[in-house]
């Protein structure tokens, strides 16, 4: 029974570690082209010689791709958007959390399909608008039309953490001469830090990788680098190289941000996952 039961922990092991290389097999192949020379690009697999000058080229600008400038459009948008998210949606999530009134169940769930919606119904009228009111390849622009995909992911998930406290927290505050708004920023936003370090990384990822919105509405001073890593790709003989090394620099941001909050990301995500 014991040899049995050592037997299917071998085979389960063995299946984990297929699916991690499964898994990761594609990080690698980027991580191989983004190291492979020009002349060796489409002669060779495995056996190469390693280089950073696809890096460097990407990094350098000397293909006539603004790429740096890409990169930091791409931090300004997705910070400004999450940004402004917060500050409308976090009060947004604590009222709705507090106050039901009749018809507040289906204006969330409106705002929530704001979220589901598929980007491509809307984008021809903010086309439009965008050129009619000047935000076409801006910043402001940018920002604003990214709430559609941040905004109602803060608020539902928020949502969820203010209801899990208990409102004779808030009552007891005010008890003692705070008013709502001191209730507010004194006790419930203390208190949901995990969470708003949790849903801010995700709404910053959604933001940074979102690919519809500045494909039509920048062309070159508000790009980002999920469009702007494409221009790799142009002309007669497609840089592969160049595309693997820009995709996995797009990466960095996230991942330290990540890694940078990864202690109030576990508490965040399991947030109010028990009630006592």
């Amino acid at each position: 029974m014991r040899r049995k039961q050592r037997l299917l922990g071998w085979l389960a092991d063995g299946a984990l570690i297929l699916y991690f290389v499964f898994a990761l097999f594609p990080v690698a192949w980027m991580v191989i082209l983004s190291l492979k020379p020009a002349n060796q690009l489409f002669s060779t697999y495995f056996s190469f010689t390693p280089t950073l000058g696809a890096y460097r080229t990407v990094l350098g600008d000397s293909e006539g791709i603004p790429f740096v400038r890409f990169f930091v459009n791409s931090l300004v948008v997705s910070l400004g958007a999450v940004a402004l998210s917060l500050v409308v949606g976090l009060p947004a999530a604590y009222a709705s959390a507090r106050w039901r009134f009749k018809g507040s169940e289906n204006l969330m769930f409106t705002l929530l399909s704001f979220r589901f919606a598929p980007e491509l119904t809307v984008i021809i009228p903010l086309f439009v608008l965008y050129q009619k009111l000047g935000l076409f390849d801006t910043y402001v622009g940018m920002v604003w039309v990214l709430q559609l995909v941040t905004l109602p992911l803060i608020v539902w998930i928020m949502r969820s953490y203010f209801a899990d406290l208990t409102p004779e927290l808030e009552q007891a505050a005010l008890l003692d001469g705070y008013t709502r708004k001191q209730a507010f920023f004194k006790v419930a936003l203390p208190l949901v830090k995990p969470g708003i370090a949790a849903v801010s990384l995700l709404a910053f990822i959604f933001a940074w990788n979102n690919f519809v919105f500045p494909l039509i509405l920048t062309s070159s001073r508000a790009q980002t680098v999920t469009v702007g890593a494409l221009s790799f790709l142009g002309g007669d003989r497609p840089k592969y190289n160049l595309t693997a090394a820009a995709a996995l620099v797009s990466v960095v941001p996230p991942l330290l941000l990540a890694l940078t909050i990864q202690r109030y990301l576990v508490r965040g995500l399991s947030f109010g996952a028990v009630k006592s």
